[in-house]
This record gives structure tokens, C-alpha cells and sequence, in this order.
């Protein structure tokens, strides 16, 4: 997920550039492939939930790039409450899917409701664009401070 955020939060977009999922791979694998998606796009950095995975993630990903921009996340709240405020962007327009392949991805989505995934298996690819786009716009956006003017 890219995003441009200048001006106020209230125009900041989202622009899904792809999904990256790898199936049935080993940790190396999967590491690969997010350095390689990375490097692709131009990410700035990888962000990934360690909550099952603990030090695990960090660790294969730093074997294989040692430098990598990296931050852990961990998730507190479910995962159908922590993708209403992305939801929310999707209903105002400020999401945009900018490549046809991201069909599984959609699959995904259409399954979530209020009450969670109502599909089979685990919504790994909805969850990992809520993550990314909950570091793009939501995070940044809680802490902005609009531009004030001082009366002299």
C-alpha cells in the first residue's frame, strides 16, 4: 500500500499496489518475498503483526536484510474492530485497489462483516492491508497537528 498525505488527514488517499501473499512457504520465503515487494514499490518500510509470531518475524526478515526499516506490530483489538476505521476510508472513496490481480485480496474483503471473517481459513490478506493502511493514514493522522495561526 502506497499513500499521499499532504495537506490536511481529510485528503490523504490509499493506493493498494499489490498483494504479496505466499502460500505454504517456509519463514524464508515469506520474508523473501516481503523484501522483495518492499524493494519493488519503494516502501519506506516493512511492517509486520509478530503477535503469534514474536521475534520470529524480525529475525528471518534480518537474516536476509539486516537493515531493513522494520517495525513490529501487535495487535489489542480483533481483527473485524480494527479494519472498521479502514472500512470507513473504503465508504469515503480514499482507498483505491490500482491493479486488476488482487482478487483473492477482494475475495477476502467481501467476507468481512461486523461479526468477523465469514469465510474459510484465515483473512490474512484483508488483515495485512489493514495494517497497512492503518500505518499510512490512521496512525500519522492521530497525531497531526493542523496549522495554526497566531494573532499578533
Amino acid at each position: 500500500v502506497g499513500a499521499v498525505t499532504q495537506g490536511p488527514p481529510s485528503d490523504w488517499r490509499a493506493y493498494v499496489l499489490g498483494d504479496a501473499t505466499v502460500r505454504a512457504g517456509s519463514p524464508s520465503d515469506w520474508a523473501r518475498a516481503a523484501l522483495a515487494a518492499m524493494a519493488r514499490h519503494g516502501a519506506e518500510r516493512l511492517v509486520a503483526e509478530v503477535n503469534q509470531g514474536g521475534d520470529l518475524v524480525e529475525s528471518v526478515i534480518r537474516q536476509i536484510d539486516p537493515l531493513v526499516p522494520y517495525k513490529a506490530l501487535r495487535a489489542s483489538r480483533g481483527k473485524s474492530l480494527r479494519a472498521e476505521p479502514v472500512a470507513a476510508l473504503y465508504e469515503q472513496g480514499r482507498v483505491k485497489h490500482l491493479k486488476a490481480e488482487l482478487g483473492a485480496l477482494e475475495d477476502q474483503m467481501v467476507q468481512m462483516s461486523v461479526r468477523g471473517f465469514e469465510g474459510r481459513g484465515s483473512p490474512d490478506r484483508v488483515d495485512a492491508l489493514v495494517w497497512a493502511v492503518h500505518e499510512l493514514l490512521i496512525e500519522p493522522a492521530s497525531s497531526y497537528r493542523r496549522p495554526q495561526m497566531r494573532s499578533l
